[in-house]
């Protein structure tokens, strides 16, 4: 899979010389540990407009495994990157049952995260990577709590320090410490944005509540809205093959403990100035398979379904678990 990966690289045009040698990515043991019921206790498949297709937990003796944040898909459900908020780089593959449910992973890599300089990302303030976009080769990071957006250029033998940082739009002063930007997503090329990326806040709030967000090129830059409701804070998000913007959603609770939201907005309805609210997709809590939801993705299957993965980050505690969910978004 480490081979097919590089080719899918390289085929990709992915491959760039770069001033700053990048460090060496390492192999991480990592067991799997198959979600047979999402909810405890249930084998109902049905939650809300999703079908449970299947899950794992994923467990490493590596003490830099976990707090993963966000990945993206560089093959439809298999190979795949993404970022931890300690400052990481991760790659893999799914494996799958002959049903095509997920069983676990293979090939699984990090690499440290470097700046410009050359130097790892060691302070927290520096590495807190959340949210993660791919296209064309080039890997685009939006950093919580030293706000920024920076571009990476992928390569399989590492990744370099940024090419550089683009502009968020959003205010600086109106993003919080450690609730700013947490998602970044790119737009269909062919819908109303032409492809732009978009960013969105965790918890950075106006004077009504709802979140700041904005379109970070092209000519509808500018920031919008999203409407907060029932306590949520947003954690990923992704664009659906038709268009429409789906935001992974968490709410963290003393007295209810963790839950997590998935809402569906209409893609015509993000642009700069809007307030956008969305349906809620499903719903779940601590009886059901959760954890820290914080990575989604979507792809579509060979025969057509949309589907959803969605990844925790344990925050390297042994009271949570790095968990893989994929539900089958219904017509």
């Amino acid at each position: 899979m480490r081979a097919f990966l590089a080719a899918v690289l390289f085929a990709a045009g992915l491959v760039f010389a770069t001033a700053v040698q990048a460090e060496a990515p390492f192999d991480v043991p990592v067991e799997s540990r198959p979600i047979a019921n999402f909810k405890l206790g249930s084998g109902e498949t049905r939650f809300g407009a999703l079908e449970f297709v299947g899950g794992f937990e994923m467990r490493s003796s590596e003490r830099l495994f976990g707090q993963l944040s966000a990945l993206r898909f560089l093959e439809p459900g298999g190979a795949f990157i993404g970022v931890a908020d300690h400052g990481y780089w991760f790659s893999g593959a799914i494996t799958r049952d002959g049903d095509g449910a997920p069983l676990g992973v293979t090939d699984f890599r990090m690499q440290a995260m470097i700046d410009p300089a050359g130097r790892r990302l060691r302070d927290k303030r520096m590495a807190d990577a959340e949210g993660l976009e791919v296209s064309e080769g080039i890997a685009t990071v939006s950093f919580e709590r030293e706000a920024r957006v920076s571009e990476y250029r992928l390569a399989p033998d590492g990744i370099a320090g940024p090419v550089r940082d683009v502009d968020f739009v959003i205010p600086r002063h109106e993003l919080r410490n450690n609730q700013g930007l947490e998602t970044v997503v790119r737009a269909p090329r062919a819908g109303p944005l032409k492809g732009a990326r978009i960013v969105v806040a965790e918890r950075s709030i106006d004077g009504n509540g709802d979140l700041f967000a904005a379109i970070i090129e092209g000519p509808g830059k500018g920031i919008f809205k999203v409407r907060r409701t029932d306590g949520f804070d947003v954690t990923d998000g992704v664009f659906l093959p038709d268009g429409d913007l789906v935001l992974l959603e968490r709410r963290l609770s003393l007295a209810a403990g963790v839950a997590m939201r998935l809402r569906r907005f209409a893609g015509e309805t993000v642009k700069a100035g809007a307030l956008i609210d969305g349906e809620v997709l499903a719903q779940a809590d601590l009886a059901h398979r959760i954890d820290n939801m914080e990575g989604l993705d979507a792809w579509t299957r060979a025969d057509g379904a949309t589907i959803l993965s969605i990844l925790s980050d344990d925050n390297q505690s042994f009271l949570q678990r790095t968990l893989y969910l994929e539900f089958r978004l219904l017509p």
